[in-house]
């Protein structure tokens, strides 16, 4: 089936390019557009994509804003938020909005292909750039104050975390350890000497019992429970 794509944007020929991109491909449908925050919400609950490309400054209703939305709805599509800023702010905020992905409007139609198919697939996938402010920001101690979707996230990182935390298994534990510090799947397999699709397991269970959309979430939580430390800035992907 084709994933179904909402293009929100409020500069008409930036989203017509997008648009023109996405729709090419077999796997994909662009399904509306938005030129702002508000049109974007009203698209969004009538269209029911899988995934909504969101601009951040738009006027309105901002982006952020309308991803905080977007998501706080049952049965929410993913949102891959595209930029031309690359500022710490809005790399936070969008997460914090729940957002499942952060990209740069330069990047190439292939990178943002890959990261549509990403974040529908339940993953998250944050530009480089990205990755490292995050790191560097709960590296200088920082944190986001991030909460979870299930109103049971911590902010800061005092070390005690929502109660869902105490029903994770030690396998759980390890498997959200390892990709707070940005392993992949196979990568977290290698780790732990298990299989892929037992990794997969794992994730999901730990989504589910913290109340987590996805990795991205996870991780945010893992580092401001202090479940994860910050590995030096430089690190590429989530």
């Amino acid at each position: 089936m084709s994933l179904r794509v909402l293009v929100v944007d409020d500069q008409g020929i930036v989203r017509a390019g997008f648009a023109a991109v996405i729709d090419a491909e077999e796997d994909m449908t662009v399904v509306g557009e938005a030129a702002d925050g508000a049109t974007a919400v009203v698209l969004a609950a009538e269209l029911a994509p899988d995934v909504v490309v969101m601009d951040v400054r738009m006027p309105e209703l901002d982006g952020i804003a309308a991803t905080r939305i977007i998501t706080g709805k049952e049965n929410a599509p993913r949102v891959l938020v595209l930029t031309t800023f690359d500022l710490d702010a809005y790399v936070f905020d969008a997460l914090r909005a729940g957002a499942s992905g952060f990209l740069l409007k330069d990047v190439h139609a292939a990178e943002l292909l890959d990261g549509i198919r990403v974040v529908a697939s339940g993953e998250s996938v944050l530009a480089p750039s990205a990755t490292r402010r995050l790191i560097g920001h709960y590296a200088s101690g920082a944190g986001t104050g991030f909460h979870s979707n299930s109103g049971s996230g911590s902010s800061g990182s005092s070390g005690s975390g929502p109660r869902e935390l105490e029903s994770l298994t030690e396998s759980q534990r390890n498997v959200l350890g390892l990709l707070a510090s940005g392993l992949n799947n196979a990568e977290i397999a290698g780790e732990l000497g298990i299989t892929v699709g037992t990794v997969k397991s794992h994730v999901n269970a730990l989504l589910r019992k913290l109340g987590l959309r996805d990795r991205v979430q996870a991780t945010i939580l893992a580092y401001d429970l202090g479940i994860t430390r910050p590995n030096p800035p430089g690190a590429d992907h989530l």
